[in-house]
C-alpha cells in the first residue's frame, strides 16, 4: 500500500496531526514503472499560502501493516538513477485565455480514498444497488472473470468441446490523470486531458477495454456435420487498458 501525504508539520510528519492523506493505492510488488497520484488539494493549499509548503510524505506498507520485505520496494532518486526516473509534479493550469477556470470535478482523486482491500464488506443500512454502482465506478480499470456457458448462449448445438470457458471482461474507471498501470494509449492520454479540462463538448473519458486478446481451440460440427478442431482468435481478454 503506497500512501501520499501532505506534510502539515515538518517536525512531526509521522504524527496524525502532522500530515494529511492525499491518495492511497495498492500496488503489486512485482510491478515497476511510473505511478500517478493526484495531489491537487495540497498544491491549492500551497498556492494560497506558500509558507505552508512543507513537502510530501510517501509511505509504503505491506497489507499486514508493516514495512514490505526488502528488496521489494525501492524509490528512484535523481542521484542514483537516470534523469528520466526522477519524480515530477505535473500541473494543468488555466492561462485565462478561455475565460474559464479548471473545474474541480476533473480531478477524481481530490478527496482521499481508502485503498480497496481484498476483504468482505457489509453494506450500511439504506445502501442499495445505487451504492454498489457508485463503488464500481470508483474501481480502476481491470480484468474480471466472465464465465461463458455455451449451452446458456445457445451454442451447445454445434460446439462439442469445451462446454464453456473463462472469457474475462474489462470493467472500471479511467480517471484523470492516467498512470502507466492503466496501460493507456497516447490517444487515451490526450483524450483524458481534453475531457478533464472540458476543452471540447461531448468528449468522454477513455474507456476500459481489452488491449490484449487470446485464442481458444474449439471442437465443433461444421455445416456438413464434420467434426472440426479450429483455433478461434480474440476469444479471451488477456489484459485491460484505457483506450
Amino acid at each position: 500500500q503506497v500512501s501520499v501525504y501532505q506534510v502539515l508539520d515538518k517536525m512531526r510528519p509521522e504524527a496524525p496531526e502532522g500530515r494529511k492523506l492525499l491518495a492511497s493505492r495498492l500496488l503489486a510488488l512485482q510491478g515497476s514503472g511510473w505511478e500517478v497520484f493526484a495531489i491537487t488539494q495540497a498544491v491549492r493549499d500551497w498556492t494560497e499560502d506558500e509558507s505552508s509548503n512543507q513537502g510530501l510524505l510517501v509511505s509504503v506498507q505491506s497489507l499486514a501493516g508493516g514495512p514490505p520485505d526488502p528488496p521489494g520496494v525501492r524509490f528512484a532518486s535523481g542521484r542514483d538513477h537516470h534523469e528520466s526516473k526522477k519524480p515530477m509534479l505535473v500541473l494543468f493550469t488555466d492561462d485565462g485565455r478561455r475565460g474559464a477556470s479548471l473545474p474541480t470535478g476533473a480531478f477524481p482523486d481530490l478527496q482521499p480514498q481508502a485503498p480497496i482491500l481484498p476483504a468482505k464488506m457489509t453494506a450500511p443500512k439504506g445502501s442499495g444497488p445505487r451504492s454498489a454502482r457508485s463503488l464500481d465506478r470508483l474501481q480502476p480499470c481491470q480484468r474480471h472473470p466472465l464465465s461463458v456457458d455455451f449451452e446458456e448462449i445457445g451454442w451447445s448445438g454445434w460446439i462439442i468441446s469445451p462446454r464453456g470457458y473463462n472469457a474475462y471482461h474489462c470493467k472500471g474507471a479511467c480517471p484523470f490523470p492516467l498512470g502507466e498501470n492503466m496501460r493507456p494509449t497516447n490517444h487515451a492520454t490526450v483524450q483524458s486531458i481534453i475531457n478533464a479540462l472540458k476543452l471540447s463538448e461531448g468528449v468522454s473519458s477513455p474507456c476500459c477495454v481489452p488491449d490484449k486478446l487470446y485464442s481458444i481451440n474449439l471442437l465443433y460440427f461444421d455445416d456438413d456435420e464434420n467434426v472440426v478442431l479450429k483455433q478461434y482468435d480474440d476469444m479471451v481478454a488477456g489484459s485491460c487498458g484505457c483506450h
